[in-house]
């Protein structure tokens, strides 16, 4: 005799059955410094599981040489790096096949800072002063369209690289202003040091808006199908740590104990309004703008369409 099973339990059965396993598609990221709340998203989606769902095994990898990361994934070496808008487009312009296909970090965060106990005012102040600087180029060019705002150009301020150490050269006297420090870190950092720093923001004085944190892949690997995937991701874990921030900053630190300290805590909620809500989403306006500021200063002779290297991918 045949059994024969009701309709009903043999659905269930088959519903409830084990289903085969499917290898999670692997993604290597490579971030553009030492782990830090700029890439909470991104470790919120790993810890939180969000990357898993996307059937994603994602790595985040902090570099040892931070100008490295972009250069690997044009080399075919990893696939994604968290990169600079600025930056993403002076590599474009010097030939690097680098494709923008999300954003991170909506706004900018560098700032021209000074103490405010110091002699610096306004920014026409800063003329005959000393402004400090980690790195050529960008940040040249972003101090000079901020000093044109006043009437000022960079032959009227001492440039002194002091490499790295932007607060410790402010907070010391070295220097009477530096450029590229970020607002939600440096200003902190300053606080921390038992003095208070004031922040000018580059947008406010003549620099377009820029996304500070984007993220980038090879020109090849644009319409890989792990990459919307990735983003569906990101944006999950945006609204997790947008809505729960205490339980997000919870799983970042449980994952990077050692960033839960003053510092970092603060570096958290002052970053919270800058992730970019809708990471896929693409304004070539901005795009657009920002080349035509970056061969007005110089930074590069020519930029090619916005569409040949940035792209919403689906």
């Amino acid at each position: 005799m045949t059994l024969r099973l009701p309709a009903f339990v043999l659905a269930l059965l088959l519903a409830f059955a084990p289903l085969p396993v499917r290898a999670a598609d692997t993604l290597t990221v490579l971030l553009d410094w030492f782990v830090n709340p700029d890439h909470a998203p991104l470790v919120v989606a790993r810890e939180g599981g969000y990357f898993a769902r996307e059937g994603l095994d994602v790595t985040l990898v902090a570099p040892a040489d931070p100008s490295q990361p972009p250069r690997l994934v044009a080399a075919g070496q990893a696939e994604v790096a968290v990169h600079y808008q600025p930056s993403l487009q002076q590599d474009v312009a010097a030939g690097l096949p680098l494709v923008r296909f999300g954003t991170l970090i909506e706004t900018p965060l560098n700032t021209l800072t000074v103490l405010k106990d110091g002699p610096i005012r306004t920014l026409a102040d800063l003329k005959g002063k000393r402004v400090g600087y980690s790195v050529s180029g960008f940040e040249d060019a972003m101090l000079g369209q901020m000093l044109r705002s006043v009437g000022l150009g960079l032959d009227d301020v001492e440039l002194v690289n002091v490499n790295f150490a932007l607060s410790a050269s402010l907070i010391a006297g070295q220097v009477d202003a530096v450029i590229g420090g970020y607002r939600n870190f440096e200003l902190t950092q300053i606080r921390l040091e038992g003095r208070e720093g004031v922040a000018f923001f580059p947008e406010e004085h003549g620099v377009p808006v820029y996304d500070e944190l984007v993220l980038v892949t090879h020109r090849d690997l644009a319409d890989d199908d792990r990459l919307p995937r990735f983003l569906k991701a990101v944006e999950e874990a945006t609204l997790f740590l947008t809505n729960h921030p205490g339980a997000a900053f919870d799983l970042f630190v449980k994952a990077y104990p050692e960033l839960d300290d003053p510092l970092n805590r603060t570096a958290w909620t002052d970053t919270l309004p800058r992730f970019a809500k809708r990471p896929a989403a693409l304004d070539t306006g901005r795009y657009a703008r920002f080349a035509a500021f970056m061969v007005d200063t110089g930074l590069v002779e020519s930029m090619p369409p916005v569409e040949t290297y940035a792209r919403v991918v689906r």
